[in-house]
């Protein structure tokens, strides 16, 4: 387990304003942790969604199937539950039900007991203009660092 696990939605940051984080525990079979110790997992396309009974789970979320599994192998797209405190499953209800907040998953990673851990956030979808400034600001830190970089 000296492998570092480590799956990223790298167009969350473009795609949403991120609010408050929580780190949840995911609710998995046996050959889809292997999987994820592997790093054949993906979250580029899931998002959260709460169900009828208050329980949150992450949909989409994309993990591929055990190369050594057998008939027992999993679905590579399957809804997981994700665990978290009382507290902090009524906290994301209320925002998401009240404000029309999103919760997204931004990172997956394996906690030093070796459990699977996804990191998720509170999150406002952006505007077209709100994109264009971010990439404006980028281009500039890009252009900024290189003229750093000659002098």
């Amino acid at each position: 387990m000296n492998k570092k696990v480590n799956i990223i939605n790298k167009s969350a940051k473009f795609e949403y304003i991120l609010m408050d984080q929580f780190s949840a525990g995911i609710v998995l079979t046996g050959t889809e942790i292997k999987s994820i110790r592997d790093n054949k997992a993906s979250i580029s396309e899931s998002f959260c969604e709460f169900n009828d009974s208050g329980e949150l789970f992450i949909i989409n979320m994309f993990i591929d199937e055990y190369s050594f599994g057998n008939q027992f192998n999993h679905k590579t797209r399957n809804t997981r539950k994700l665990l978290l405190n009382k507290n902090e499953l009524n906290k994301l209800l209320k925002e998401v039900k009240n404000t029309g907040l999103t919760i997204i998953p931004l990172k997956v990673f394996i906690n030093d007991k070796g459990y699977a851990k996804v990191l998720i956030s509170l999150a406002k979808g952006k505007k077209l203009f709100d994109k264009r400034q971010t990439i404006k600001n980028r281009e500039n830190k890009v252009q900024l660092d290189r003229i750093k970089k000659n002098n």
